[in-house]
């Protein structure tokens, strides 16, 4: 596994994102990590994630899943391309269409794992699944469309 999160090489006017963003200090702040054909991150949920006691909110899973998903898409672009997540220009992407699907109900207080990896790469689109597991059980399974961020974005960007 790589020793770096993808989300650490997000330029930084691109890295405030609240389920992603390594420089929002109330957000998420996820790290993925990219293992052979698949991104893998590990989240411990907070006490206030709460659905109902002892179950972790559905919204909390779809962000989890969002974010991870357009990690995993960076990292499979860079990968099909065969370079590195350093170069440039950077590859960052964002989500077109994120469908959840929730199997059963994710317990509040065991790490989750999400497993994505890209089943299509199209252009500028990548197709990627994931999962989200909780003791070895898959409780949500999700399928997030994601497209490359137009150059513009980042010529944009400021610091909010």
């Amino acid at each position: 596994m790589a020793d770096q999160a993808i989300q650490d090489y997000y330029p930084d006017a691109l890295s405030y994102c609240y389920g992603c963003g390594r420089l929002n200090e109330h957000g998420l702040q996820i790290k993925s990590y990219w293992s052979g054909e698949e991104a893998v991150c590990v989240y411990t949920p907070r006490p206030y994630h709460t659905a109902i006691p002892g179950f972790v909110y559905g919204g909390l899973i779809a962000s989890l899943i969002d974010c991870h998903a357009t990690g995993t898409a960076a990292a499979a672009a860079y990968h099909a391309e065969g370079r590195g997540m350093d170069t440039e220009p950077p590859l960052r992407f964002v989500t077109a269409s994120l469908k959840v699907d929730y199997l059963r109900p994710t317990p509040l207080g065991p790490p989750l794992e999400l497993r994505g990896r890209a089943v299509e790469i199209k252009g500028r689109k990548v197709v990627v699944q994931v999962t989200l597991s909780a003791e070895g059980q898959v409780c949500a399974r999700g399928e997030v469309v994601t497209v490359q961020m137009p150059e513009s974005f980042l010529a944009g960007a400021e610091r909010p």
